[in-house]
């Protein structure tokens, strides 16, 4: 892609050159032109920043082994078409050693990702994995043994979530939605179900528990590796959704799966233990309770300890329970409650006397607290007007705990070490730029990775108790080379004040930036419950983008508005029955101050976003009252009603409670006030925001007589990718950009 300016510089270049081909005059004007041209900045080509050309390398896979003097990293030979699987050591001065490598075993087998068995002496390695929704996949399966060096195939079927017995004996596994054991001495496999079928799911989760949830397995094994516990899911009476294929073929064929969306009935959830040896089944029941949600179920806390988070459908009454599998009774460990909802979470750990470690924002903050085995408190770990982000470990030597948190500013993340007792914090990185780390089993070690708005990804191993750098281990010196040419600006990080609140914004301005003029200006955001988008972190290919479109001669902003994340519950939670009002309003005067500036248009000012962001997007342009004159929506909702249950009910409750919640924010009831350029898209075989809320809007806007583009890329998902769909969304946008803003 040809900048404007630059096009056109090479377009008088050849008219000159034609009339002064025969005089020395050429020479000078040839000189002149290229010295002109080589001060301008040079543009991204989409196809290149697409195709991941312009991707940090990161370190990928990253095990640490229960010895806590090891560590494991998988990588990629493009050039010999293998993988590999290294061990390296914490310690200084020892070679790092080949585990695995595919070109080793007659298979030839280019693996993606790989689990431990608990002993270390087994490892699965995940080949021709397949994807299924956003989290879900089915893959071919290869087990490898260590001390036998000797690698089998687990089954000849593509499979779902294999799983190590803890003593890696056996292998459980989803096909067809039915559980499966392979006893891997005896060679055997046992089906543990048979009722698997299109409205029933064993030990895999359903549609919206995957997305929303954010887990695919529902099972677990027993520490004796002597029972599973796993959910069955009942969908029989959740409502069908059906979007079409259209494929290659002469006729297209109906995609039909399970989805509930808001105020409609979700799966009804069984809880059961089976025993390996008698071949028998227990229904885990809640005595007087039943819970409507399971969203974690884990063996953990003891050697009999089945622990089990339950929710009600409002998701703001959270309980945790230990199912004893030896006594077969039930105890309530904890429970939260909140006026609007409580976030789920992995952030729990039990400790070697199996108290344990929890997050809460009980406190209206996310910190940690420590509780004994039997669910008494004992006290609250972390305090402040912050919150933590991350529990990454305990080390029972030391008693101190590790964690990264926004502790001194919002936009970035430190790691902090801290005693069990609350007390003796100390700094292990401190809170500027993005800090990240993955710690040694014991603790002794960590490695970590910081990032920030100029610096793509470092990794660096630390020692922990003095915290020392070991080594470097990978940094990104060429990729800031190849990025040096094309002189981006970097992002400008602030704060604004809008509606009475200070909210975080990032700006990038060209780089030829002249204060005099006045320029375009686009916002980006997302908007949705608890995300953020201005952080002080290396960002991805739309990053690259939007400094390229800065380039071009654009201002590029972001806010964080009401109801994004990391600056404590109530400000998160304040959107809670009415998605999207108080986050378009705060968009609308955001773009309104900064209108006021002496450097931007205030006649072109347009917003534009994806998914939850393409909502925010649509009704800024309908309801913001002319101040914008353009927006872009990729993939948005366009009204609550069409999305799912445990999203949406989370922050808006049914619509039969709450109609209005869900009506006055929908764009669809204000297409005839569209007065801007408008261009929406979506894909066609998006299951997770529908294409019908592009449908909808669109008859609402061609009912209101509104002249509008759009764009639909066929059987395309919600991340609109494969072949060359990035590189001609992004091209799309572009041209519609400079031809409107």
């Amino acid at each position: 892609m040809i900048p404007k300016k630059i096009e056109f510089i090479f377009r008088v270049n050849k008219i000159i050159y034609c009339y002064l081909r025969h005089s020395s005059l050429c020479v000078c004007v040839t000189l002149l032109l290229s010295s002109f041209l080589n001060s301008q900045n040079l543009s991204l080509d989409l196809g290149d920043l697409m195709d991941g050309k312009y991707d940090p390398k990161r370190l990928e896979g990253i095990r640490s082994l229960k010895d806590g003097q090891n560590y494991t990293v998988l990588q990629q030979n493009e050039a010999k078409n293998s993988t590999s699987i290294i061990l390296y050591s914490y310690s200084k001065g020892i070679k790092p050693k080949i585990l695995v490598d595919s070109n080793r075993f007659p298979e030839k087998i280019k693996f993606t990702g790989y689990t431990f068995s608990k002993n270390e002496q087994k490892i699965l390695l995940e080949t021709l994995s397949d994807q299924i929704y956003r989290r879900s996949k089915q893959a071919i399966y290869w087990i490898y043994d260590i001390k036998r060096n000797t690698l089998k195939k687990l089954s000849d079927q593509k499979v779902q979530e294999p799983l190590f017995s803890p003593d890696a004996s056996k292998v459980a596994y989803v096909y067809m939605r039915n559980i499966y054991i392979k006893d891997l001495e005896l060679n055997v496999v046992t089906q543990l179900t048979y009722d698997g079928d299109y409205k029933t799911l064993n030990g895999i989760t359903d549609w919206v528990y995957e997305e929303e949830f954010g887990f695919v397995r529902a099972f677990d094994w027993s520490n004796d590796s002597k029972q599973i516990v796993y959910m069955r899911f009942d969908e029989s009476n959740v409502p069908i959704f059906s979007m079409d294929v259209y494929g290659n073929k002469n006729y297209p064929f109906p995609y039909m799966f399970r989805y509930p969306k808001a105020g409609e009935e979700n799966s009804k959830i069984e809880l059961i233990l089976y025993d390996i040896s008698s071949r028998t089944k227990d229904h885990i029941e809640f005595d007087n309770y039943l819970p409507y949600y399971i969203p974690r179920i884990k063996f953990t806390g003891g050697d009999h300890s089945l622990i089990i988070q339950t929710l009600n459908r409002y998701q703001n009454e959270l309980k945790i329970w230990r199912w004893d599998t030896q006594k077969k009774n039930l105890q309530l460990l904890l429970s939260e409650n909140d006026k609007a909802y409580v976030s789920i979470n992995d952030e729990f750990k039990f400790l070697e006397d199996d108290s344990f470690l929890w997050t809460s924002e009980k406190d209206g903050y996310n910190h940690i607290y420590h509780f004994d085995k039997n669910g008494k408190f004992i006290n609250q770990v972390t305090k402040g007007s912050w919150e933590v982000t991350a529990l990454y470990g305990y080390n029972s030597k030391t008693k101190e705990i590790y964690y990264q948190s926004v502790e001194g500013s919002s936009t970035e993340r430190g790691i902090f070490a801290i005693r069990l007792s609350g007390k003796g914090k100390r700094i292990l990185q401190p809170t500027k730029g993005f800090n990240g780390a993955t710690f040694s089993s014991n603790c002794n070690f960590y490695i970590h990775s910081y990032s920030d708005e100029l610096t793509p990804p470092i990794y660096t191993l630390y020692e922990t108790r003095k915290n020392k750098p070991v080594r470097q281990l990978l940094e990104n010196k060429i990729l800031v080379k190849r990025l040096d040419t094309f002189n981006f600006s970097e992002k400008k990080f602030s704060k604004i004040q809008i509606n009475g609140y200070e909210l975080n914004m990032w700006m990038i301005k060209p780089a030829d930036f002249n204060p005099n003029k006045k320029y375009p200006l686009l916002m980006f955001q997302y908007s949705g419950p608890g995300s953020q988008q201005v952080a002080n972190r290396w960002g991805d290919s739309r990053t690259l983008w939007h400094k390229d479109l800065a380039n071009q001669g654009y201002i590029i902003v972001c806010v964080d508005g009401r109801g994004t994340g990391f600056k404590g519950s109530e400000f998160k939670k304040m959107t809670y029955l009415n998605l999207v009002k108080y986050e378009s309003l705060d968009q609308i005067a955001v773009a309104k101050s900064l209108g006021e500036l002496s450097f931007v248009d205030n006649k072109r000012i347009g917003i534009w976003g994806w998914s939850f962001g393409g909502h925010m997007a649509t009704h800024c342009l309908l309801t913001g009252n002319k101040v914008f004159s353009f927006a872009i929506a990729v993939a948005p909702v366009t009204n609550w009603r069409f999305y799912d249950t445990i999203y949406t009910e989370r922050f808006m409750r049914t619509p039969q409670e709450n109609p209005e919640g869900y009506d006055l924010n929908s764009p669809i009831n204000y297409a005839g006030q569209l007065n801007g350029k408008f261009l929406i898209i979506h894909g066609s075989g998006d299951d997770n925001v529908h294409v019908q809320n592009t449908m909808r809007m669109v008859e609402s806007l061609i009912q209101a007589d509104k002249q509008f583009e759009w764009m639909i890329y066929p059987d395309k998902n919600h991340g609109l990718y494969g072949g060359n769909t990035r590189k001609h969304l992004y091209t799309k946008m572009t041209s519609f950009i400079f031809q409107n803003l």
